[in-house]
C-alpha cells in the first residue's frame, strides 16, 4: 500500500473499484446511488452522498481513510461534524469504529476491490523522478483532454496573477494607468532587471512624465536620471544635456535616483542592456498617450504590436550600448520576441484583470484571444513537454503548461489533474 489517502478519494469519486455485490464489513448489502461531492474544506471528505444499506436509504457524508483506525488518529470520534457520516470507506479495515452516540459506523473495505494495475499505474506516476509524472504516458492522451485541462490551468494562472494586479491597484487607490505603468516597467526588465525597473517606475509617478510629454529630452533625462545613470561627468553632448536637465528636474520633483549598481549587464546580449531598455521605455512614454486606455480600445494583435514598434529612440543609442561606450550599428528597436513577451505578460494579463475586476467578459475573452494569437513560449519547461509529445499551438497552450508543471506536476497532484485522471482511468 504505497499510496496516499487522495488516491482513495479518486477511487471513490470515479467508482474505480469493483462495484459488484457490495457489502459492508458486517455483511450488509450496500448500494451506491451517489458518491457525493468532494469536499476541499474542513470536515468529511465527500458531502451529500446517497447510499442504501440493507433496506435503509441514507443521505449524508462519506469519510475515507487508508485504515479504519485513522478515524481515531484524526480524532474524529470527538468531532461532532463527523456524526452525519453514513459510510466509512477504507482500504483496510483494522478496527471497529463507533460514533459519539455509540452506534457502529458502517464500513466499506476496498482492499480486494481496487485493480492492482490501477494501483501500479498510480504508484508509477506518483513516485516518478522525471520532470513531470506522466512524461511517458501523456503522448497517448487525446489532445482534446489535454486542451480542455489546459483551458482550466490558463485561467488559474491568470487569476493568480490578477490577484497581484488588484492588490497593487488597491494600493494605488484604483489608478489603472499607474498600476499598468508599474507592471509594464517591470516587464521591460525581462527577469534579469525586473526589480530595478520596478523600483525605477515607483520613483517617478506617471503624471510627472505627462507634464513633459512635449519634450523628449526631458523625458529621457527623467528616465536615465532616476535610474541612476547620470551621476558621472560626461564629455559627449547628449548625456551632458541629460544630466543638466535632470539636475533641474530632480530638485523640482525631489527625485531620489536608484543606485546604478542595481542594474545588471553581465552575461547579457548588448541589445538587452538596461540602458537600451531604458531608452526604449523613454521613447514609449514619448510616443504613447493614455497607453492603458488605448489598449482597452484596440481589438487586434497587429495594432497592439504597433504600440511598441518604431519607437522614437534618440539616435545616440544607434552607436552606444552604454554612456561613454561607443559601438557600431546598434539595434535599438524592441525585437519581435520581446514585444510578444510584453503582449503576453502585461497586455493579456491586464485585459484579463480588468475584465475580472469590472465583471466584463469581453475583456477576458480578448485576453484569451490574444494568447491564442501569440507564438508558444520556448523555455526549459515547454521543451520537456514538447519532447514528450505535447503540441505547443500558441501562448495559450504554453501558459497552461507552465501552470500545469508548477502547480500540479511538481506537487504530484495527479489526482487533481484532468490529464492524470484520464491516464489512471485507462486501466
Amino acid at each position: 500500500m504505497n499510496f496516499p489517502e487522495d488516491f482513495l478519494h479518486y477511487v471513490w469519486q470515479f467508482k474505480s473499484f469493483d462495484n459488484h455485490n457490495l457489502k459492508t464489513v458486517h455483511g450488509e448489502e450496500l448500494k451506491i446511488t451517489h458518491q457525493g461531492f468532494l469536499n476541499k474544506n474542513a470536515g468529511p471528505d465527500f458531502n451529500n452522498a446517497k447510499i442504501q444499506i440493507a433496506e435503509t436509504v441514507w443521505a449524508g457524508n462519506v469519510e475515507i481513510h487508508l485504515k479504519s483506525s485513522d478515524w481515531l488518529k484524526h480524532n474524529h470520534q470527538n468531532d461532532a461534524s463527523y456524526e452525519n457520516v453514513i459510510l466509512h470507506v477504507v482500504y483496510e479495515n483494522d478496527t471497529e469504529i463507533t460514533r459519539i452516540d455509540g452506534s457502529v459506523l458502517p464500513v466499506l473495505e476496498l482492499k480486494n476491490r481496487v485493480a492492482a494495475d490501477l494501483i501500479h499505474k498510480y504508484e508509477h506516476l506518483f513516485l516518478t523522478l522525471t520532470d513531470f509524472p506522466c512524461v511517458a504516458q501523456i503522448q497517448y492522451v487525446d489532445k482534446i483532454i489535454i486542451d480542455s485541462f489546459l483551458s482550466r490551468t490558463v485561467v488559474e494562472r491568470f487569476e493568480q496573477k490578477t490577484a497581484t494586479v488588484l492588490n497593487c491597484l488597491n494600493r494605488l487607490k484604483g489608478n489603472w494607468d499607474e498600476t499598468f505603468y508599474w507592471f509594464l516597467a517591470r516587464n521591460f526588465g525581462f527577469k534579469v532587471n525586473a526589480l530595478p525597473f520596478e523600483l525605477f517606475a515607483k520613483t517617478i509617478p506617471q503624471q510627472i512624465y505627462a507634464k513633459h510629454k512635449d519634450n523628449a529630452l526631458q523625458i529621457e533625462a527623467l528616465v536615465f536620471g532616476s535610474a541612476g545613470f547620470l551621476k558621472d561627468n560626461f564629455e559627449e553632448e547628449y548625456p551632458k544635456k541629460l544630466k543638466q536637465e535632470f539636475q533641474f528636474l530632480q530638485k523640482k520633483y525631489s527625485i531620489k535616483p536608484l543606485e546604478v549598481s542595481m542594474w545588471k549587464f553581465m552575461r547579457m546580449r548588448p541589445q538587452n542592456f538596461p540602458t537600451i531598455r531604458l531608452a526604449q521605455f523613454a521613447a514609449l512614454i514619448v510616443k504613447s498617450n493614455h497607453l492603458f486606455s488605448n489598449i482597452l480600445e484596440i481589438k487586434d494583435t497587429a495594432t497592439l504590436r504597433e504600440l511598441f514598434e518604431n519607437l522614437p529612440i534618440n539616435s545616440y543609442w544607434e552607436t552606444h550600448y552604454h554612456f561613454k561606450k561607443e559601438a557600431t550599428s546598434v539595434s535599438i528597436q524592441i525585437g519581435k520576441a520581446s514585444v510578444d513577451n510584453i503582449l503576453l505578460n502585461t497586455i493579456a494579463l491586464f485585459l484579463f484583470a480588468y475584465g475580472k475586476h469590472t465583471g466584463t467578459q469581453y475583456y477576458i475573452s480578448r485576453a484569451i484571444k490574444l494568447l491564442e494569437s501569440l507564438p508558444a513560449e520556448e523555455n526549459a519547461i515547454t521543451t520537456k513537454f514538447t519532447q514528450a509529445g505535447v503540441k505547443m499551438d500558441n501562448a495559450f497552450t504554453s501558459q497552461g503548461i507552465l501552470q500545469l508543471k508548477n502547480h500540479y506536476c511538481d506537487a504530484k497532484k495527479c489526482l487533481s489533474c484532468g490529464i492524470g485522471i484520464k491516464i489512471l482511468r485507462q486501466v
